[in-house]
């Protein structure tokens, strides 16, 4: 929390990183399913929702920043991101649900590797300019 308050961005440290961690394990759970010809299994949907809880909380402090006077680097960016950020695990639980085979946990895997990817760019386009 500490590092947060000094960086000045309400999208660091455990807000950020939980989601991050949660994503890369879900990904290697699913990588693993993916691998065995398994469809997706309960616990990825749980994976799934427990991701999106993470990332609605990391949302909701980028959102009362903004609410307290913060402003981002690059806004358009940073909201491009954020929407993109939560809809994610909606997408990858719909298209899993979809396709009931072991492709469904590859999708699941593939969107919780973009996850991190996605949680970095909205770090940095709130940092262009220093917060």
């Amino acid at each position: 929390m500490i590092s947060a308050a000094s960086a000045g961005s309400p999208v660091d440290g455990i807000l950020a990183t939980a989601p991050i961690v949660l994503s890369l394990v879900l990904a290697l759970w699913s990588l693993v399913a993916t691998l065995r010809h398994r469809a997706p299994d309960r616990l990825q949907f749980v994976g799934l929702a427990v991701l999106e809880v993470a990332l609605l909380a990391l949302a909701v402090a980028a959102l009362v920043a903004l609410g307290g006077g913060e402003r981002p680097g690059e806004p358009g960016a940073f909201f491009g991101y954020l929407v993109t950020l939560v809809c994610l695990p909606p997408l990858a639980w719909v298209l899993a649900r979809m396709e009931p085979t072991r492709w469904g946990s590859a999708i699941v895997c593939a969107i919780c590797l973009v996850t991190p990817v996605v949680v970095v760019r909205l770090q940095q386009t709130w940092e262009i300019l220093g917060g």
